[in-house]
C-alpha cells in the first residue's frame, strides 16, 4: 500500500510538470528559387507547421525586395530610374533611396571598386569559352564610359534619384541578395523566431544558436580542393558572404582574367579566386566581397583591417590563404 501511494504522488507530480514543459525545438529548412537564384531558409521552431509559417513570411519579404530592386521588371522603381537616365529625377520609396545612398557610401569606402552603376557597362568580356582574343584598349575604355557612382544625384528632400548620363543604369546584383537576406532575418526576428539562417546563394545571415546551444558555423572551402573544407568558422549573429571567380575566367598571355570586372577600368580582376567576408549585415558583406576582387589582396586587406567588426578570408590564384587581422581559423 505504501508503494502504491508513492507511485500515485510521483504520477501526479509528473503530470503537473508536463503541463509546463517547453516543447523541444528543431531545425527546419526549405530551399527556394528567388531573385533568380537559390535561397535556403532555415528556422528553429517547435513544429513543422510553425516553421512553414515563418518560412512563408521570409519568402514573401524576399519577393517584395525583388520587386523593388529588379531591373528586369519594367514596372519597378529601379527600371524607372534607368529609363529616365539623363532625362529627369525619379521619385522612389525611402527604402530604395536609402539602399542607393548606402551603396554610394560603400563606393566611396572602396575607392570605386564597388559601384552599382556597373550595370551601365558594355558586356565586352565573355567567360563561356568563346573569347579568342582580348578586346582592344579603346573598346575596354569605352565600355565603362557611362559607369560612375558620382553621376548618381540624390535629393533627400524630394526622395528622388537621377542618373545624369543618358544610358546610365544601376543594378543591385552585388548587393541585392545580401539586402534581401538582412530584411528576411529582421522580419523573422520581429516575429519571435529565436534562431535561423537566410542563405541567399552563399550570402548567409544568421542569428541565435542551434537548438543544442552551439553556434552556427560555416565551412570555408579552398576552390582548388573542393573535396575538403580547410576551416570551420562560427557566425555569431552576423553575416558571411563568399564570392568566387574560379569557374568563370579567361586566359590571355598566361594571365588569368576573372568575371568580376573593375568598374573603374573595364578590366577583369586578377590575383584572387575566392573572398569571404564576415560582417554584421549581409548587404555590407556582399558588397565588400566583390570589392576585394577589384581592390586586390594588399589594398583589400588594408581596407578591411581598418573597418570595425569586419573580417575576411582570401584565397589567391595559387591556393594560398590570407586572412585579416582578427580571423581565428578552426582548422579541419
Amino acid at each position: 500500500m505504501k508503494f502504491r501511494k508513492v507511485s500515485k504522488k510521483v504520477m501526479i507530480i509528473f503530470l503537473w510538470l508536463s503541463c509546463f514543459s517547453v516543447k523541444a525545438q528543431h531545425i527546419y529548412k526549405k530551399s527556394l528559387k528567388l531573385m533568380g537564384c537559390h535561397f535556403e531558409v532555415t528556422v528553429v521552431a517547435n513544429t513543422q507547421e510553425e516553421a512553414n509559417g515563418f518560412i512563408d513570411l521570409a519568402t514573401g519579404e524576399i519577393s517584395r525586395i525583388e520587386k523593388l530592386i529588379s531591373s528586369w521588371d519594367s514596372s519597378s522603381q529601379t527600371s524607372r530610374i534607368n529609363k529616365n537616365s539623363g532625362i529627369a529625377p525619379v521619385k522612389v520609396d525611402k527604402e530604395l533611396f536609402d539602399l542607393i545612398e548606402r551603396a554610394i557610401n560603400i563606393s566611396k569606402l572602396s575607392d570605386g571598386a564597388f559601384d552599382i552603376t556597373y550595370a551601365s557597362m558594355d558586356k565586352i568580356w565573355k567567360f563561356d569559352g568563346s573569347m579568342k582574343q582580348m578586346p582592344s584598349v579603346a573598346t575596354i575604355k569605352e565600355s565603362v564610359a557611362k559607369v560612375g557612382y558620382r553621376n548618381i544625384v540624390l535629393n533627400k528632400t524630394n526622395s528622388t534619384v537621377f542618373l545624369t548620363k543618358k544610358g546610365m543604369k544601376i543594378g543591385f546584383g552585388a548587393i541585392g541578395k545580401g539586402y534581401a537576406a538582412d530584411r528576411a532575418k529582421n522580419l523573422l526576428q520581429k516575429k519571435g523566431v529565436k534562431a535561423g539562417i537566410i542563405n541567399a546563394s552563399g550570402d548567409m545571415n544568421t542569428w541565435g544558436k542551434q537548438p543544442n546551444g552551439t553556434d552556427w558555423k560555416v565551412a570555408i572551402t579552398n576552390p582548388l580542393n573542393k573535396q575538403k573544407a580547410f576551416a570551420l568558422l562560427p557566425i555569431l549573429n552576423g553575416a558571411v558572404v563568399t564570392s568566387g571567380n574560379y569557374e568563370k575566367f579567361v586566359m590571355f598571355n598566361g594571365k588569368r582574367y576573372a568575371h568580376i570586372i573593375d568598374p573603374r577600368t573595364g578590366y577583369p580582376s586578377t590575383g584572387i579566386i575566392s573572398a569571404t567576408v564576415f560582417a554584421p549585415k549581409a548587404e555590407l558583406a556582399d558588397a565588400l566581397a566583390t570589392s576585394l576582387f577589384v581592390m586586390g589582396i594588399e589594398s583589400g586587406l588594408d581596407r578591411i583591417n581598418q573597418l570595425p567588426n569586419i573580417e575576411c578570408v582570401i584565397i589567391d590564384e595559387k591556393g594560398n590563404v590570407i586572412t585579416s587581422n582578427n580571423v581565428k581559423i578552426d582548422k579541419q
